[in-house]
C-alpha cells in the first residue's frame, strides 16, 4: 500500500501559500523591443539564498554543520540511512516554507517576451512557484522522493517527513529524489542540449565549481552575450562575460536593463 503522504508525480497539487508580490515594474519590458530569443538561465544557490535557504559552502552553510561523506552519498545512505533521512528532512522542513523571491518573480516574468528555460542546481522548487515553466533540476528535487528498487518510481511528497519504513508500491524504501555526490547527474546531456540552442546565457548565484554543472557554460554557442550575476567572482572562461557583482534580487534588475540595451542594440544594427 503507498504511504498516505505522498501521491504519484502524476498527479497534481496546489501550493496552499500566500500569493507572490508583485513583481516591480522596473522589470518589466515592453514587447517591441524583445523577440522570442532563447534566454537560458543556469541558476544556483545563491538565488534561492534570499528566501532563507543555507547554501552548502558559503560560511555558516550547510557543509559546516556536515560532512558530505555523511549525508550525501551512496556509502552514507548504505551506513546510515536514518542520518541521511533526517539531513534531508531538515532541509525539506525548511524549504516547505520558503517562498519565491524578487530575483525568482522576475525571470518567471521574462517568459512574456524570451523563450525561457532554467537549468538548476538547486533542489528547491522555487521557480515553479515563481511561474517558470520550463525548469530542469540537475541535482533532484527535495519535494520527491524515489524508490530504492526503481528509480523510475518517484512521488511527489505531501510533507516534509521522509522516514524509515516508508515504502514504495514495490515494498521498497523510499529515498530522498536527489543525485548524491558519486552518482550520475541523469540530466546533464538534457541541459547541454538546452545550453547549445543559447542565445542569451544568465548565470545567477553560483559559483561555478561543482561539475560537471559548472561546465555546461562551455556548451553555449561562441559569441552570445552572457550575464553573470552573483556577489562574489565566479569565473566564466569567455570573451564578452558581462558581470553583475550583485545579490540575486538586485542584480535580476540590472540585467533587465541590460538585455533592453543589448536588444535595442541589436534592433539598429539591422
Amino acid at each position: 500500500m503507498l504511504p498516505l503522504f505522498v501521491e504519484r508525480m502524476d498527479q497534481s497539487f496546489n501550493f496552499e501559500k500566500e500569493p507572490l508580490a508583485d513583481v516591480n515594474p522596473r522589470n518589466t519590458i515592453k514587447p517591441d523591443i524583445l523577440m522570442k530569443q532563447k534566454l537560458v538561465i543556469l541558476s544556483g544557490a545563491g538565488i534561492s539564498q534570499e528566501s532563507g535557504l543555507k547554501t552548502f559552502r558559503d560560511m555558516g552553510g550547510i557543509w559546516d554543520t556536515y560532512q558530505v561523506e555523511e549525508v550525501a552519498s551512496p556509502d552514507a545512505w548504505k551506513r546510515n540511512p536514518e542520518l541521511v533521512l533526517r539531513f534531508y528532512n531538515e532541509r525539506r522542513k525548511a524549504f516547505w516554507e520558503a517562498l519565491p523571491n524578487a530575483a525568482h518573480i522576475t525571470l518567471a516574468s521574462l517568459e512574456e517576451r524570451f523563450d525561457v528555460e532554467i537549468i538548476t542546481q538547486n533542489v528547491d522548487d522555487l521557480h515553479e512557484q515563481a511561474g517558470s515553466k520550463k525548469v530542469l533540476h540537475l541535482h533532484g528535487e527535495l519535494r520527491k522522493a524515489r524508490s530504492t528498487a526503481d528509480p523510475s518510481i518517484i512521488y511527489t511528497l505531501q510533507s516534509p517527513e521522509l522516514n524509515l519504513g516508508d515504502l514504495c508500491e514495490l515494498g521498497s524504501q523510499l529515498r530522498p529524489h536527489i543525485v548524491w555526490f558519486g552518482e550520475p547527474v541523469p540530466n546533464i546531456v538534457k541541459a547541454q542540449k538546452i545550453m547549445e540552442k543559447a542565445d542569451i546565457l544568465v548565470v545567477i548565484g553560483t559559483s561555478l565549481v561543482v561539475y560537471p554543472a559548472a561546465g555546461l557554460v562551455h556548451f553555449a554557442p561562441e559569441g552570445i552575450p552572457v550575464f553573470v550575476i552573483d556577489p562574489g567572482s565566479p569565473s566564466v572562461m569567455r570573451p564578452g562575460v558581462v558581470y553583475i557583482q550583485k545579490k540575486a534580487s538586485e542584480g535580476v534588475n540590472d540585467l533587465v536593463e541590460k538585455l533592453v540595451q543589448y536588444l535595442q542594440g541589436s534592433n539598429q544594427k539591422e
